[in-house]
């Protein structure tokens, strides 16, 4: 099978260069080349389960195309201009410091005995696997304001109980994912709000209409048919005890043996290991793992807050205007190092642990992430590839010819996630996107100005949710996201492993947002009447083709 995988692979990309070198593309214009790095990297990671070949080879062929045709070349600008881009890029040092901060945090805390004395905790509140599930559930909902700092703090907390109560590392991974970029797009305060009202904005003032870009934003939350229904299914997964496909063979696999990974699987993160060698160590006090992550929370919060407020220019701003104008990558790095030098200051307060046995814990930790790291700045790059090559204007420049008045909600986010699963970026899809999207509503479905106040119409809301929670479908399940790679590195889970099991539920949500949601929206339906149908609906798809997990 992988031979032939690879004579395909080995053909398509023969005849790509020579379509190349025949039609003298430039780099202006790629046309159908332009998506093949992406599809290249999915498909063999899926493949052969080599994330960090898949990524590469996707970020060599879209180097290759972009520098003459010429592969030679192509490793050269891989190594000096994408890779070396990706590190250089601030933010993305930020992201890799506090993942590896927060990974010298945690085994901090597994050495010092604060896992199994949080385990020993929680295990009265939650005791059967339905209930971690839902606790891990209801703790990513809580923790809203950061798609990044959710990912990695509930992973990180939730997988020492998961691991006791014989939950898969891939349905952790899953719901972790679930509870991460979906939560921080949908909340109406996080790190993403200002983001996405600035594109809202700009879009309606290139068009020379002037709107409250937080009550379009507001007005939108009942049309995030993707981000309701994905979230649901996960409370209706963890509720039922039921799974499909490879999710429940998962997690038979770790309820009859115990075995949380499959046998030859290749954790993104060596945690698990760190923690498997400290088991022997006697249980220290609870507030030795909590407090460390309580102390991330509200440093996080509080410098959102501290730094937003810095850089808002009007003297009496909105909550929502302080978050959306924080850096929230600096933010996490202060928050990173707050919590892992309280955690490695108890230990040695108790007695537990002298001041060279935490620094060796802290730094096994960081050694612990590398692959993630890998593999997250090879992502980066790839994303930057497909940035040059215009990779979702190819994509938009497709499906524009079959827009229309009450398709276009529908075919928006067909685009939106389409895009986003190729370049596993929701930011930069949406940046693509709302500038398109929003003139082509007014063209077709203009809103009406009423008092002086503009008054979008069901297709205006519906086409700007469309963008937004499409977005959010790559994001959450490609296998070229930040923050589904940040998901599994969390959970201890393999990537490619997370990304098979996790597809169907997210195929199943935007099927669903597609058809019960977006192309009812596009005729004038009340969204509300779409989300109670399409919750029973899933409900109904979950009892059919999802089978009972075998109990504890």
């Amino acid at each position: 099978m992988r031979f032939l995988f690879f004579s395909g692979f080995a053909l398509l990309l023969t005849g790509s260069l020579q379509a190349f070198a025949a039609t003298g593309e430039s780099s202006a214009h790629f046309g159908f080349l332009s998506v093949l790095p992406p599809l290249v990297a999915i498909g063999l990671a899926l493949a052969v389960r080599q994330v960090i070949v898949a990524l590469l080879a996707g970020v060599w062929l879209g180097a290759t195309f972009l520098h003459s045709g010429n592969p030679l070349l192509g490793i050269a600008r891989t190594l000096d201009t994408y890779l070396i881009g990706a590190l250089a890029n601030a933010d993305h040092v930020a992201v890799l410091l506090f993942s590896l901060t927060l990974g010298g945090m945690v085994a901090i805390i597994s050495r010092s005995g604060g896992t199994r004395g949080l385990v020993q905790r929680l295990i009265r509140h939650a005791h059967t696997p339905r209930r971690a599930q839902l606790l891990t559930w209801l703790a990513g909902l809580a923790f809203f304001f950061d798609d990044y700092a959710n990912s990695l703090l509930i992973g990180h907390a939730m997988r020492p109980l998961s691991d006791r109560l014989r939950i898969s590392r891939e349905k952790l991974a899953y719901i972790v994912d679930s509870t991460s970029a979906p939560v921080a797009s949908f909340a109406v305060i996080s790190t993403w709000i200002g983001f996405e009202i600035g594109l809202i904005g700009d879009a309606y003032h290139s068009i020379g209409i002037d709107v409250n870009a937080y009550w379009i934003f507001i007005q939108t939350i009942p049309y995030r048919f993707y981000t309701i229904f994905a979230l649901a299914l996960v409370a209706f997964v963890a509720w039922m005890s039921r799974d499909v496909g490879a999710m429940w063979k998962a997690e038979k696999r770790a309820r009859e043996t115990g075995q949380l990974l499959r046998p030859d699987a290749a954790p993104l993160s060596s945690l698990d290991r760190i923690e498997s060698a400290d088991s022997e160590v006697a249980a220290g006090p609870a507030y030795y793992a909590w407090l460390p992550v309580a102390v991330v929370v509200v440093m996080t919060l509080v410098g959102l807050y501290w730094n937003g407020r810095a850089n808002v220019a009007s003297s009496n701003p909105a909550l929502y205007q302080i978050i959306g104008q924080a850096n929230s990558f600096h933010v996490l790095m202060w928050a990173a190092f707050s919590g892992a030098l309280v955690a490695g200051v108890l230990p040695i307060i108790g007695r537990k642990m002298k001041l060279r046995a935490v620094m060796d814990a802290f730094v096994s930790g960081v050694q612990s992430m590398n692959v993630a790291m890998i593999i997250l700045l090879l992502a980066w790059a790839l994303g930057q590839v497909c940035q040059d090559m215009h990779t979702a204007q190819t994509v938009i420049d497709w499906t524009r010819p079959i827009l229309s008045p009450h398709l276009l909600p529908a075919v928006v986010f067909i685009v939106a996630a389409l895009t986003s699963f190729a370049t596993g970026s929701s930011w930069g899809t949406m940046a693509i996107l709302f500038p398109i999207a929003i003139p082509a509503a007014q063209t077709m479905a203009p809103g009406v100005l009423s008092a002086d106040v503009f008054v979008p119409n069901i297709i205006h809301i519906g086409t700007i949710g469309a963008v937004l929670t499409g977005s959010i479908f790559g994001d959450h399940c490609s296998p070229l996201s930040d923050t589904t790679i940040l998901s599994s590195m969390a959970s201890g889970s393999d990537h490619i492993d997370h990304v098979k099991t996790q597809i169907p539920y997210a195929t199943a949500a935007a099927l669903m947002a597609l058809f019960i949601g977006y192309l009812p929206t596009g005729f004038g339906i009340s969204p509300w009447i779409s989300l109670g149908i399409g919750a029973v609906l899933l409900l109904l798809w979950l009892r059919v083709f999802g089978k009972k997990v075998p109990p504890w």
